[in-house]
């Protein structure tokens, strides 16, 4: 009988800063630039050049901190952190060792719950500034390196080892992501490697205390990969533990083609990085005046607002998606604001399935938006007062995606307007009752399913415009008053 393991997970997430110029220096950055055109003496690190502290790369790392509710540190200090590999050329990197300006924090994973049935709540050890490194690319035997990425800002979210499942470290960063851009910090994108992610692994017998021999899966770049990842480390842990064999401690990279890990060095070669001050910088110091202003400055939290949206009625899947992007969750507000707040929760189904879908077919995203959030606002309230039934509201909406007007314009121009009169329905039905006998005999003789045929019928014969509630009210109606 084999013993049950816990997974036990934490995260390094790395995110490059959306600044006009690197951490260290007036250089500037642009994603995608062509290679080493975005470069100066410092980014090649030649002799002379001293770093200087870009100081909105500090009031993001304080805004991160604040989101994320860590205690920011009035002082903390930079480190040299000694390698030497081609894309660092000052065969350093500038980064925060044992003084991070960040430490203590927390971040609840929206939609996950641990077996205790509370949310997954993520403790955030530390997180560091420090400047990024160039980039190598191998083809065949030539490696080639591009130095437009050295010196970027980075700041290093440092997690404890507090998740226990691969979809639960997914969700975690996902919700890291969705924090950082609503900040407006970071454009995050896992493809572009402007968020990048490290996963510590490790097993331990189910109960146990004691943490098991973790090895490090490096660079993933998406969250599909790095839950992929996770799992087949997993599975490699307990395939040599179960066959007596010991884990040993070492660096990892992962093939998505194949679903496999490959190790990249071990404990025993790991490098000695050698930390010690900088001594070209001073003390970070930041005090609760700069602090303040950031706080002030923040744009309201994807947490708060989810939380705002559900005790305002929309339900939670809805308020998960539509938080989940800065832009998405500005237009589902936008739409909201225009909106008595009993029909919230209508407007935020519409615009999850209705206006995401458009979105979708199209390959658009929200900015794109053909219909403006206040006219989807509008729409929603002719549903709300009845002058239009689920069913014409598509199809006003595929009108207004078209650019034909507004929902009212057109439910005017067009004369959609939801159908709620007793006595013409009635006789709708009586027209379709009588004008299809056999399936009316069927249907009082026990074939329930042909209720819907009827309803379909009703609708067609009354453009669709026929108030559906209604019309099954009186449809049922007729058919009882026909048994008795």
């Amino acid at each position: 009988m084999s013993v049950p393991w816990e997974t036990v997970i934490g995260l390094e997430v790395h995110c490059q800063l959306e600044t006009r110029s690197k951490l260290f220096s007036g250089c500037p950055v642009e994603i995608g630039a062509p290679p080493n055109t975005r470069v100066d003496p410092y980014s090649y690190g030649l002799p002379g050049t001293l770093p200087v502290p870009n100081s909105a790369a500090i009031d993001a790392a304080i805004a991160l901190a604040l989101a994320t509710g860590c205690r920011i540190a009035p002082r903390s200090a930079f480190a040299r952190k000694h390698y030497f590999y081609p894309d660092l050329p000052k065969g350093y990197q500038i980064t925060q060792a044992d003084e991070p300006y960040a430490s203590g924090g927390a971040i609840e994973v929206p939609g996950s719950t641990a077996e205790d049935g509370r949310p997954v709540r993520v403790r955030v050890q530390r997180i560091h500034l420090e400047e990024d490194a160039g980039k190598t690319t191998h083809i065949g035997r030539e490696s080639r390196v591009d130095y437009n990425r050295a010196g970027a800002a980075l700041l290093e979210i440092v997690s404890e080892p507090d998740l226990r499942s691969s979809e639960h470290a997914a969700a975690y960063v996902r919700e890291l992501r969705t924090i950082i851009r609503t900040l407006g910090i970071s454009a995050a994108n896992m493809e572009e490697g402007t968020l990048r992610c490290d996963a510590n692994v490790s097993l331990r017998p189910l109960g146990a205390s004691e943490f098991g021999v973790r090895c490090e899966i490096k660079n993933v770049n998406s969250f599909r990969f790095l839950a992929r990842a996770i799992e087949a480390e997993v599975r490699r842990q307990r395939d040599l533990i179960e066959r007596g064999e010991p884990v040993v401690r070492c660096t990892l990279g992962y093939d998505h083609e194949r679903d496999r890990l490959r190790i990249m060095r071990t404990k025993e070669d790991a490098a000695d990085y050698r930390y010690m001050p900088d001594p070209d910088l001073p003390i970070l110091e930041i005090d609760e005046t700069r602090v303040a202003k950031v706080r002030n400055a923040m744009p309201e939290l994807p947490a708060d607002r989810r939380k705002r949206w559900i005790d305002g009625g929309v339900a939670s899947d809805d308020a998960f998606l539509l938080t989940g992007e800065r832009e998405l969750a500005e237009f589902a507000q936008t739409a909201f604001a225009a909106l008595a707040q009993e029909n919230w929760r209508r407007a935020a189904n519409w615009i999850a399935v209705e206006v995401l879908g458009r979105l979708n077919a199209d390959g658009l995203a929200i900015a794109a938006c053909r219909v403006t959030p206040t006219a989807v606002a509008e729409l929603v309230e002719l549903i709300a007062d009845g002058t239009l039934s689920g069913r014409l509201a598509k199809d006003v909406f595929a009108r207004m995606w078209a650019g034909e007007g507004g929902a009212q314009e057109i439910v005017v121009r067009e004369g959609l307007r939801q159908v709620s009169d007793a006595t013409s329905i009635a006789a709708a039905v009586a027209e379709v009752l009588a004008e299809n006998p056999r399936q009316l005999e069927m249907l009082r003789g026990g074939k329930d399913a042909l209720r819907g045929f009827f309803v379909g019928q009703v609708m067609k014969k009354t453009r669709g415009q026929a108030n559906p509630q209604l019309v099954g009210e009186l449809l049922d109606r007729a058919i009882a008053e026909g048994k008795s």
